[in-house]
């Protein structure tokens, strides 16, 4: 019997079509390509933007839903309604810094144009710190007693630190302007957020299939949680300082309570204001005032040891370790957006490797978690 010679060669003519599909195949890879690098060319001085729309989108969509069904299905006028609390929330409080930074520099070139502007002397209770107290002391009184010498002497390096905090505050300008873009651009996005949603669910199952599904949810629930674990606490202990500010009438409040809820936001905490107000009060006022205003102080201080937890682990199966490094080394690393991607990227890059890890665990896991966020709550809106 005769064995069938599977090895044959083939036809020149089939070669030669599959080398023209590969070429056909890489010339069309090559035009996709150049046409998304052009688009990210185009796109790339308001990327920024539109991922803080995105990200605002996604955390205010609960108020959104909410509301919209409380007025009668309007979303277009629950999306105004948003937009205009969230200018207020912003504008108000930079009006208030804007407003006390205008009145301190005028008071202070009042003050130098009558030649009346001097230092207090140190207090005497600052001579018996250790080590550095009789050091501290010396200077202070060496400084406040010819303050115009002073300045001449140091007035190269003043110069130079004044040119950067004039950097830093047109730096601050535009991105205050920004934001604002950003704010009014996520209005938008709410109004559209039920197809956006069927999009964004279309995009991570054609990428990963139901895990790619499963992640986007997972995504929109971190992002809310960061918003109110860390935005929402922010807001509140800068409100708590802000009353107490204006209770205690403590001079440049405006700019106080902003440096607070800058703090809040990168995750230092109102300490690095109140600990040396505090110190301060004790040193300023009566010993009863001083009390009650370390009595206020405190538990604002520490309010956010407690409320943080609580809010940014909830509905959530990644555990709060990683949501709390993600908060850090994402504003640490990418300054305000990364307060939020970075929690986003390691609770996805978390729920990988335990997929990968922990297939069996995983595929049994959280899935009502998983499910808790931004499609759940277009579908209840549809309903």
């Amino acid at each position: 019997m005769e064995q069938v010679n599977d090895t044959a060669p083939q036809p020149s003519g089939a070669g030669q079509f599959s080398i023209e599909a590969r070429v056909s195949d890489l010339v069309r890879l090559g035009i996709i390509g150049l046409f998304a690098y052009w688009t990210l060319e185009l796109i790339a001085p308001f990327a920024l933007i539109v991922i803080w729309s995105a990200i605002l989108a996604v955390a205010l969509f609960p108020m959104f839903d909410a509301l919209s069904r409380l007025i009668g299905n309007r979303p277009v006028i629950a999306s105004i309604v948003i937009v205009v609390s969230c200018l207020v929330l912003i504008i108000a409080p930079l009006a208030l810094v804007a407003v006390n930074f205008a009145d301190t520099v005028q008071a202070l070139i009042g003050k130098l144009r009558t030649e009346d502007f001097t230092l207090p002397a140190a207090p005497a209770a600052i001579k018996e710190w250790p080590v550095i107290g009789e050091r501290i002391y010396n200077t202070w009184n060496q400084i406040a007693g010819d303050l115009a010498s002073t300045v001449i002497k140091f007035q190269a390096p003043i110069r130079e630190v004044m040119g950067v905090i004039v950097a830093k505050l047109a730096s601050v300008g535009g991105g205050v302007l920004s934001f604002v873009a950003s704010i009014l651009l996520s209005g938008l996005f709410l109004t559209r957020a039920t197809p956006l949603a069927a999009a964004v669910q279309l995009l991570a199952n054609r990428i990963g299939g139901e895990k790619g599904v499963g992640f986007a949810r997972l995504a929109g629930s971190t992002v809310r949680n960061v918003s109110r674990g860390v935005i929402g606490v922010a807001f509140l202990q800068t409100l708590l300082c802000g009353l107490c500010f204006a209770f205690f009438d403590i001079p440049a409040r405006g700019a106080l309570t902003f440096a607070v809820f800058m703090l809040c936001v990168m995750q230092l905490g109102p300490g690095l204001v109140l600990l040396p107000m505090i110190v301060w009060a004790w040193f300023s006022w009566s010993y009863g005032t001083a009390l009650i205003f370390t009595c206020l102080a405190i538990p604002i201080t520490v309010v956010d040891n407690v409320l943080k937890p609580i809010l940014m682990s909830r509905g959530l199966s990644t555990p709060m370790l990683v949501i709390l490094i993600g908060v850090i080394g994402g504003t640490l690393s990418h300054g305000l957006l990364g307060l939020f991607l970075g929690p986003v990227v390691l609770s996805v890059f978390y729920e990988l490797l335990r997929a990968w890890a922990w297939p069996a665990a995983a595929s049994t896991g959280s899935e009502h978690e998983l499910a808790a966020g931004f499609d759940g709550q277009v579908q209840r809106s549809v309903q």
